[in-house]
């Protein structure tokens, strides 16, 4: 099956059950979705999928085929993408930063539905995303320096 990854053509010869997660890491090289839970509980393998945040590790790649697959690795093809990992860095919200490519897939595909988030919307969003050295404020505040920096929607003030 072919595979749109991070905008390039991927063929790939797996079982169409094989979990996404597995066939990015394995068969593509791209290592910077992590596996954690293999029940999609703890986000740290969000990808996106269609612009949609989804967890590669029960996702089977059947199910992504004839779709657009973003991952953290395509943040050079993506302007806002590039925006949040930079707020990241601002914010020094990196502690161990295993479950942090998943919490930037999630926070960027809110901040493509929801420019301008309030702390609930950002909790709402993030909620699935866990971070086992509790860098939650530093996440939310990267989050609102993102949206800081985004244009206002068209007939806003």
């Amino acid at each position: 099956m072919d595979l749109e990854i991070n905008r390039q053509r991927f063929a790939i010869d797996v079982p169409a059950d094989t979990p996404l997660l597995w066939v990015l890491r394995e068969e593509c090289a791209l290592s910077g979705t992590k596996f954690s839970c293999g029940k999609g509980l703890c986000g740290a393998c969000t990808v996106h999928i269609n612009g949609q945040p989804m967890r590669s590790c029960v996702t089977p790649v059947s199910a992504a085929a004839r779709s657009s697959i973003t991952t953290i690795e395509g943040a050079a093809n993506d302007p806002l993408l590039r925006l949040v990992q930079e707020t990241w860095i601002e914010e020094d919200v990196v502690q161990c930063g295993y479950c942090q490519p998943g919490q930037i897939m999630a926070a960027t595909a809110l901040l493509r539905q929801n420019p301008k988030p309030d702390d609930n919307a950002i909790d709402a969003a993030m909620a699935g995303n866990l971070c086992r050295c509790g860098t939650y404020p530093r996440i939310r505040a990267a989050i609102h320096k993102a949206a800081a920096k985004l244009p206002l929607p068209k007939g806003a003030r």
